[in-house]
């Protein structure tokens, strides 16, 4: 990635203090069931068990507090209620998932396991286990009465519903190559057999998959289908021998499987992790016109704006270590598909005072969200440190906001590229003194 000149933020309360990354609140020897993206279908939804999953981010200080609570009332409830965590701060998606915007959030997975309910109680072990056996309860007496007490896979995928088959790309022993092996995308693709159950169930989630996915990553990661009892050939030399089978493809790798759970939201969340695992990093981008500040807002749910100092201040060495620490930010919030702009100071001063920056104090960065017209300031250090984590409280929620100033971005004016180099001192004209008086200079001042 380099840079070149360019040829729905909401931020919520959360009860949360923000603490330096630490690792994992849980280990293999608690008895806290630890939850990722690849287990929790298998866990928990297919799971007959009533489930208490807690939602955290490692430097939460209250899900740091919440800890050992949490680690006694799973072990209170061994054998009796399935107690687990989720770092939803690394498995973003597996948070968003289930509409995760605070740490801790804990949610109650019963009978309805599509249905998740939110735990409101205190924070106590007590407090944690008195609402488990009231859910359990609650689960055995639905149970008692005739109502199921949850879903196998099967039975969720016929519930669920889906969508209709438009965005799902049909392949062919003709169509393949051309279409997935020599593509730039990444390609998941289910093999199935029409007269399969399984395949059947998993019919409406793919199709629905195929819709959200086609939309999120712009048509970047593609839903295909193979019917192997149609195309031999396929299913032969990817070694199909039971359905549905899902593999993953990718320019210049060998095809894997996909092992994940079979619902819509499974499915997604896999995709966008493949998605954001092969896109480049976005580009960081000089504010030379209004096109390029409108076109990058506009297409990104926030744009990250930069206003370094003049060069004539820094240098070109100077100006390079901040665009340098914007680059790795950049690539590190790659996945948050963010807008990346940079200008320099007083080449855009009627942005700057819009975004509360208004002529001093460089470097500066605002986060603006174009849609809602409103920003928030970074007031830590302008470095990956003071970045970071004014980025990462972005990303969960906090945050001072403000409106931009006058409801809208003000004129931008078009510049000259920054040309890489050092600034120069502007040329003064030269002053001939040869024909001046200075005796007379003087005699004048004596007076």
């Amino acid at each position: 990635m380099g840079v070149r000149g360019a040829g729905g933020l909401w931020w919520g309360t959360v009860s949360c203090t923000l603490f330096l990354a630490v690792n994992g609140l849980y280990s293999a020897s608690d008895d806290v069931i630890e939850l990722t993206p690849t287990n929790f279908n298998k866990e928990v939804i297919q799971s007959e068990s009533l489930w208490l999953v807690e939602f955290y981010a490692p430097w939460c200080g209250h899900c740091q507090r919440l800890t050992p609570e949490w680690k006694k009332a799973a072990t209170a409830l061994k054998g009796v209620v399935k107690v687990g965590a989720v770092d939803a701060d690394k498995h973003q998606s597996l948070g968003g998932q289930y509409g995760v915007r605070g740490f801790p959030t804990i949610k109650i997975f019963g009978a309805n396991k599509n249905k998740a309910e939110d735990y409101q109680g205190g924070r106590t072990s007590e407090a944690i286990v008195d609402a488990a056996l009231s859910a359990l309860r609650s689960l055995v007496k639905d149970r008692l009465s005739g109502r199921s007490g949850g879903y196998s896979s099967g039975r969720q995928s016929r519930e669920s519903g889906g969508g209709d088959k438009k965005d799902v790309i049909e392949l062919t022993d003709d169509s393949f190559d051309k279409n997935v092996i020599n593509s730039d995308d990444v390609w998941m693709v289910e093999f199935y057999a029409p007269w399969c159950g399984h395949c059947k169930n998993l019919e409406p989630e793919w199709a629905a998959a195929a819709t959200e996915v086609k939309e999120q990553t712009k048509g970047k990661v593609k839903l295909a289908a193979v019917d192997a009892t149609v195309n031999q050939m396929l299913a032969s030399r990817y070694g199909i021998r039971g359905f549905p089978t899902i593999k993953i493809f990718q320019k210049g790798e060998d095809p894997v499987d996909y092992d994940g759970g079979r619902t819509r939201s499974d499915i997604v969340a896999r995709a966008l992790d493949l998605f954001s695992d092969n896109a480049p990093p976005p580009e960081l981008l000089e504010i030379i016109s209004e096109d390029v500040l409108k076109t990058t807002c506009d297409a990104h749910q926030l744009c990250i704006i930069s206003v370094l100092p003049h060069i004539l201040d820094t240098g070109a060495s100077g100006r390079n270590s901040y665009l340098d620490v914007m680059l790795k930010m950049a690539e590190k919030y790659k996945k948050k598909m963010w807008g990346w702009l940079w200008t320099e100071a007083g080449a855009q001063s009627d942005l700057e005072s819009s975004l509360g920056i208004g002529g001093f104090g460089y470097p500066a960065m605002a986060a603006v969200n174009a849609r809602k017209m409103k920003f928030a300031l970074l007031k830590g250090s302008f470095s990956e440190q003071g970045i970071n984590e004014f980025l990462r409280e972005l990303s969960v929620g906090r945050g001072s906001t403000a409106p931009v100033g006058g409801g809208a971005f003000p004129k931008i004016h078009t510049v000259e590229p920054w040309d890489g180099k050092d600034g120069e001192l502007p040329v003064e004209d030269d002053i001939d003194l040869s024909d001046v008086d200075l005796d007379d200079i003087w005699d004048k001042d004596e007076l």
